[in-house]
């Protein structure tokens, strides 16, 4: 039995809320159960230096988690003077994801940048932020488009991410933050809409896994990721 109860194929329940900050061109607030993600998209009429003169635009993030989103508080990183390790392969993580499904070409010579602020953690806290980053870039992206309308779709894909694990030896999905703190394995799966992988994070705690295990992972995680995708719909009206 699970610590919440849930079925091994169970989701926590989804709720994103979008618009969640006036002043964003994109925003919303996504809880994955405990865990809650404030995410915004904020659009410049600029670029990195490197794409300067190319036409292509470009899709970065940036991550942290408020000092009282966990048991205990912690420091503010700024306080630290830079972001934690963990933080920087976080951010990292996220920009990765979306840009795959980007057009970044189609976006032009512009710079979005994600922000996502974790106010409170229980688990998957980047799998929460990668599924709202998805959303606040589709409504900064369609705020865009009334504006100006695009040549072509610059997000044809929708991104969604769930973490999966080895629980007292059963696979299973979405882990809350007693699940993760002593599972066997822990996995993140982003997934895209049309069936694809776009990045696994897999690692053993305990013992190795074998293939069976983590494609039976993998099966969960296309659970996990549906539920995702039609509440992510759900948050875009479409």
């Amino acid at each position: 039995m699970r610590p919440s109860a849930r079925a091994p194929d169970e989701m926590r329940a989804i709720e994103i809320v979008p618009h969640a900050n006036v002043h964003a061109e994109g925003s919303c607030l996504v809880r994955f159960g405990a865990t809650h993600v404030l995410v915004t998209a904020s659009v410049e009429q600029r670029v990195p230096p490197f794409l300067k003169g190319s036409g292509s635009g470009w899709v970065t993030a940036e991550y942290g988690m408020l000092p009282r989103a966990t048991h205990t508080r912690s420091e503010r990183e700024a306080s630290r003077g830079r972001p934690s390790g963990r933080t920087q392969e976080i951010q990292r993580l996220i920009g990765r994801a979306l840009r795959a499904a980007t057009d970044l070409a189609a976006l032009g010579e512009r710079q979005i940048t994600i922000d996502c602020d974790v106010l409170q953690a229980d688990g998957g806290t980047r799998t929460a932020a990668i599924s709202g980053a998805w959303v606040a870039l589709r409504l900064a992206l369609d705020r865009l488009h009334a504006q100006s309308p695009w040549p072509r779709d610059p997000l044809p894909l929708q991104v969604a991410a769930v973490s999966c694990g080895v629980f007292e030896g059963q696979p299973v999905l979405d882990l809350d933050y007693a699940e993760d703190s002593a599972a066997e394995t822990d996995a993140n799966f982003v997934l895209s809409s049309d069936g694809r992988i776009i990045e696994v994070q897999a690692t053993a705690e305990k013992k190795p896994l074998d293939e069976e295990v983590l494609l039976r992972l993998l099966r969960l995680a296309r659970i996990g990721c549906a539920e995702v995708f039609a509440a992510q719909r759900q948050a875009v009206g479409r």
